[in-house]
């Protein structure tokens, strides 16, 4: 790494560590706690793919209502999974991949359980969950995030805008790379509160169209905006 990319990262760095203060001064300092065991977990964020949170929970709340275990779920046929969880759109290719990762993962594992998870380092854990079928990078951190309580900071489409427009990451940067970039500058002990926070402001004041920038408390550091104002 040459010495003037050193300097940008620690550049950047700097500037993630003075977003991650003000955001908190905006909307609080929340801490991700685990929520629901780490495998519903892993099987709610594939169902959150393309949809958003109330077709979401319909059909998780379907499908955990419906079969007990998620043994009965991996040797059901796809089509009866489908149907049950049709809530949350896309749901054959959903139904695929559940069941695709709950059958590797017992292969793997000698059953269906991703506790082991939890003694892993955070890059070890995020190969091990992205080499499962339908599990890309935002679902691993997802779970690795809201289940382990590790560093990993889900990029979804309003912490890749924020992040671009703040200059943090390049425009060009994909969500792919952003995942990498982003873990590598922001404070481990920022991440949690961070993940919170990007998704809020993104929904509320740096929107896709019309941003509030005049509103918005990261203007003065925000590259998007000061390009604007020149």
């Amino acid at each position: 790494m040459s010495a003037s990319t050193t300097d940008v990262l620690e550049q950047r760095r700097k500037k993630a560590s003075a977003v991650c203060d003000l955001l908190i001064q905006q909307y609080g300092d929340r801490i991700s706690e685990r929520r629901i065991p780490p495998l519903d977990e892993l099987v709610l964020t594939i169902l959150s793919q393309h949809t958003n949170d109330v077709n979401m929970m319909r059909a998780f709340e379907s499908l955990k209502k419906t079969y007990s275990t998620w043994e009965e779920v991996l040797h059901l046929p796809q089509d009866e999974l489908g149907n049950v969880i049709k809530s949350s759109g896309m749901y054959n290719l959903k139904a695929k991949r559940i069941q695709a990762a709950l059958r590797e993962i017992k292969r793997r594992v000698g059953k269906l359980d991703i506790s082991h998870l939890e003694d892993m380092d955070l890059e070890d854990a995020k190969k091990w969950l992205t080499s499962l079928h339908g599990v890309g990078p935002k679902t691993a951190a997802i779970v690795l995030l809201f289940s382990f309580g590790k560093a990993a900071l889900p990029v979804d489409t309003h912490v890749w805008r924020v992040t671009k427009r703040l200059g943090l990451i390049e425009g060009n940067t994909s969500r792919e790379k952003a995942h990498v970039l982003l873990e590598e500058m922001i404070p481990h002990e920022c991440i949690y509160s961070l993940n919170n926070n990007l998704v809020r402001h993104g929904r509320e004041v740096c929107r896709a169209q019309k941003p509030r920038c005049s509103e918005c408390i990261l203007s003065d550091t925000c590259t998007y905006h000061n390009k604007r104002k020149a």
